[in-house]
Parts: C-alpha cells; sequence; structure tokens
C-alpha cells in the first residue's frame, strides 16, 4: 500500500459519518457557446484557456450576484464574506493528489485573466515554489495521526473562520468557492464532498463533455454538454439562493463572451 498523501490525512482526521446539512443541484448544460469562446481566447492569447476556466469565471460573477451565499459559520454565528475568491482543483500527483490554487476577485478577471491566475498557480505548486502549499504540507506530515483531528479542528476556526493564517495556511485557504473538473478524471459528474476546516459555502464539480440530445427551437439537435453539480452548505445556501446561484452562472455560461467584453 503508497503512503498515503496528506489530503488523504487530512480528509480522514476531518470527516465522520455525514451528519451536517448539504443542499445539491445539477445542470446538464450545453456548452457549445463555452467551447466556441475557449477556441477563440486560445487563438488569441499565450495561455491554454479551458471550460474550466470559463465556467470558474461564471462562478465567480454568480457568487457575486448572490450575496447571501458568500459567507461562513463562524462560533455558531453567520459571518459575511466580502470578497469572492475561487479556488481550483489542481492535479499534482497524476491523479492521485490535488492542491487547490487560490484566484482573488475571480468575479472581476477576464477569462484569460483566470486562466493565467491557475496556470501560474499549478506551476508554483507543482515546482515546490508556492510557500503556504510547501510549508502546511511539511508541517502535516509531521503531526502524529493521532492528533490530526485536534489539529485541523484548530485550523478550522482559525482559517476557515477567522480567516487568519496558521500552519502555513493562508485565512480561507479554499476562498469563497471551489471548483474541480472531475471530467478530467473520466467522472461524467460527482458530487463533491466538502473539507469541513475550510468552511466553503459552494462547491461545483464540472463533469465531462459529452454529446448528448438537446431540444433547440423546437428541435432535437446533438450537442456537447457538460453536467455541473453543486454542494453547498445547507446552514448559508437554501433553495431559493441555490436557484438564483444556477441562473445567473447558467446566464453567463450561454454567453461566455460578454465575461470578456470591455466594462
Amino acid at each position: 500500500m503508497t503512503r498515503p498523501s496528506v489530503r488523504r490525512k487530512i480528509a480522514v482526521a476531518s470527516w465522520t459519518a455525514p451528519t451536517e446539512g448539504r443542499i445539491h443541484a445539477r445542470a446538464e448544460v450545453d456548452v457549445s457557446a463555452v467551447l466556441a469562446h475557449v477556441e477563440v481566447l486560445r487563438e488569441g492569447h499565450d495561455v491554454r484557456v479551458t471550460l474550466t476556466h470559463v465556467i470558474g469565471a461564471a462562478l465567480g460573477r454568480a457568487m457575486r450576484e448572490v450575496p447571501e451565499a458568500r459567507a461562513r459559520v463562524v462560533l455558531g454565528r453567520l459571518r459575511p464574506i466580502e470578497d469572492v475568491c475561487v479556488s481550483f482543483a489542481v492535479d499534482i500527483g497524476d491523479g492521485h493528489d490535488l492542491a487547490p490554487v487560490r484566484v482573488r476577485d475571480a468575479d472581476r478577471l477576464t477569462t484569460v485573466e483566470v486562466a493565467r491566475a491557475v496556470e501560474a498557480g499549478a506551476a508554483a505548486v507543482r515546482a515546490g515554489q508556492d510557500r503556504s502549499f510547501r510549508r502546511s504540507t511539511s508541517i502535516m506530515r509531521a503531526v502524529p495521526t493521532w492528533a490530526m483531528r485536534p489539529v485541523v479542528g484548530v485550523a478550522s476556526v482559525v482559517t476557515g473562520g477567522f480567516g487568519r493564517g496558521l500552519l502555513g495556511q493562508p485565512g480561507r485557504p479554499l476562498g469563497t468557492a471551489f471548483v474541480s473538473n472531475v471530467g478530467s478524471l473520466g467522472l461524467e459528474e460527482a458530487f463533491l464532498a466538502p473539507v469541513p476546516f475550510a468552511r466553503v459555502p459552494v462547491y461545483l464539480a464540472v463533469g465531462a463533455v459529452k454529446e448528448r440530445p438537446v431540444v433547440v427551437d423546437h428541435q432535437v439537435v446533438v450537442r456537447p454538454t457538460c453536467v455541473l453539480v453543486a454542494t453547498a452548505d445547507h446552514r448559508i445556501v437554501d433553495g431559493a439562493h441555490a436557484g438564483q446561484l444556477q441562473q445567473a452562472l447558467l446566464a453567463h455560461l450561454a454567453d461566455p463572451a460578454g465575461m470578456d467584453a470591455p466594462a
């Protein structure tokens, strides 16, 4: 058996049997317009823009437009989150380990700017140049297994709750929302398991793009689609908020060029 990753070690220490309230939402999205926009951006810029970058930019804007979803629970009370920082899961272990790359002000960046931020962050993590990730990984490897649960509990209050750095982690280490492209792993859809200590209100899984029949102008046609699955903290996000977030997200994905138009 291979040595467990730090991420796995934290997961074992953090999670118990499911008891917390979660709300899930699933949408099958025609991504024709998004993929066409991706091709345009790739031709005009020196960064490899992907579907995930467009969806992350759209999610940032949706989070801005539904401020009620930007909150975290601290000592039993809801505290607002003023900014929109979207984190992206990046592969650092050939599919066996992941690391988050935080993109600040994702609600205001163009898709290309989001792509550049993710690319730079991923390169730094993989090269061991991300100081916070390197330090926190080193500290967590040194913590005995029996001490992981209390250590993670303290980190939850300090980093996830109060937004202060601790154990090498920055405050609110996974940001306001978290995006993971599970399609790159061959999955058509997945329901993400929230990381309790990070206290992220919304997680979004991006499934693999598949050709599926859809109805366009009362006609059934085959279009590239992907399944988006959101997992949200039900203490913060209720059904009405989930509906507003989904409508805002889908509106931006239907007109991705609009996110990159000059203000």
